[in-house]
């Protein structure tokens, strides 16, 4: 699958790379200035992902946090202390006013955001919440291991009306091959005790949903019943990050093989025509499809609105950037001198919300390409290139939406026939 020499936009030319050094690779010729004076504008951020506490109880091999090539957190402060998270209030208020908008979301994460404790979370989104006025809804949730999800921490979160996201991947032998404790003892019990917590009266309407990384090993059927049972209201199933240069367990670059496809195709055929749980990959797949757009950076061009704000307070770019190579998702931003709208003119911020014009020149011509979207971005990377690259996935992602196009054209025929039979 070759690549363009350049990417165009227009009358210009952006060359993806200007050199092999990580980080002087595209996004990073990207010229701002000219795409503004050709009428492109950003889109201001909505999502705001704060990383209150930098450590974790657990020691999971495949997190991109503490296991991959950014190892960032090693020098960062472990807890958000008062002032920044003040600042940070401050910061998001202003951004939301300036744009006037009307709903936010305020993700609580980590590291496991829960060791941060009950003042600094009741502190922050109360001080979100008063720093961007009446006039905006802030949407709160925590994504946890659930390992410390107790009574105290659902009490508050029933309080503020903050949503709990918890992370499963299946059964006890398969969720305990890679989510352990420093000690090497499996989480899977506690996370369960966790989840029971969490899903009983009168704490259950705050559950937002399960994510479950992907292990070619695991029966996918039997993890889609593991997760299903518990009844959650979605399920995320994540591909596991990685790269061209790293790629992930079983994905081989540049051969046809699909074995995520494969997997998550033995999922959707099981569970499409009567569910159990919402699956989103499926869902935005479908939507995207039907001629809606995404909601979520894994599928589809729509602009990215996310951004990252670190415990020391540096503003950074999605954080499974840091799969790619150390620094990839830095800014040189921070919240005590910079507004968040600085961010908003950055090459690497740019190219999340350029759609079409920033995928690479195999991807522009790929006929799924509104729906796969050209994958996610971490998952892109390829030292000499940059971001200017097809998913690694890409296999995987074209036999994916070929199988569930091909569910809804059946469903859409049949419909139609029986139509015409009346």
């Amino acid at each position: 699958m070759g690549l363009p020499t350049q990417l165009s936009y227009g009358s210009m030319w952006f060359n993806p790379g200007m050199g092999t050094e990580p980080g002087f690779e595209w996004p990073a010729t990207l010229d701002i200035a000219a795409l503004t004076a050709d009428g492109w504008n950003p889109v201001p951020f909505c999502e705001f992902i704060i990383k209150i506490h930098s450590r974790c109880e657990l020691a999971c091999d495949y997190c991109y946090m503490y296991e991959m090539a950014d190892q960032s957190w090693r020098d960062r402060p472990r807890c958000m202390s008062r002032e920044i998270a003040e600042i940070t209030a401050m910061r998001i208020g202003e951004h939301a006013r300036a744009h006037r908008l009307t709903d936010v979301e305020l993700i609580l994460h980590g590291g496991e955001p829960l060791l941060a404790g009950r003042e600094l979370i009741s502190y922050l989104v109360s001080a979100v919440r008063d720093a961007a006025g009446p006039e905006v809804n802030v949407r709160a949730s925590i994504q946890t291991n659930a390992v410390g999800l107790r009574g105290s921490f659902l009490r508050l979160f029933d309080e503020l009306g903050v949503r709990v996201g918890v992370s499963l991947d299946g059964v006890a032998e398969d969720h305990d091959r890679h989510r352990r404790f420093a000690s090497g003892r499996g989480s899977h019990e506690a996370v369960i005790a966790g989840l029971h917590r969490l899903t009983q009266e009168p704490y259950r309407h705050l559950f937002s949903g399960l994510l479950c990384t992907i292990d070619l090993r695991n029966d996918p059927i039997v993890t889609y019943e593991a997760l299903a049972a518990i009844e959650p209201p979605m399920v995320d199933f994540l591909l596991p990050h990685g790269t061209w240069e790293s790629p992930p367990p079983g994905r081989v670059p540049g051969v046809t093989q699909t074995p995520y496809a494969d997997w998550l195709i033995r999922v959707f055929d099981h569970s499409y025509r009567s569910p159990k749980t919402r699956v989103r990959l499926f869902e935005e797949i479908m939507h995207l499809l039907l001629g809606g757009e995404s909601g979520a950076e894994m599928v589809g061009l729509g602009p990215s609105r996310m951004l990252v704000i670190e415990t020391d307070g540096e503003i950074e770019q999605a954080d499974t950037l840091k799969s790619a190579y150390p620094g990839a998702p830095q800014t040189g931003l921070h919240v005590t001198k910079d507004p968040l709208d600085a961010a908003l003119l950055l090459p690497g911020v740019a190219a999340r919300q350029l759609g079409e014009r920033a995928l690479a020149g195999a991807c522009r011509g790929c006929r799924i390409r509104q729906v796969c979207g050209g994958g996610l971005y971490a998952h892109r990377y390829r030292p000499g290139s940059g971001f200017a690259n097809p998913t690694v996935y890409c296999p995987d992602m074209m036999r994916l939406i070929d199988h569930i196009r091909c569910a809804i054209d059946s469903d859409i025929d049949a419909w139609r026939a029986g139509r015409e039979a009346v």
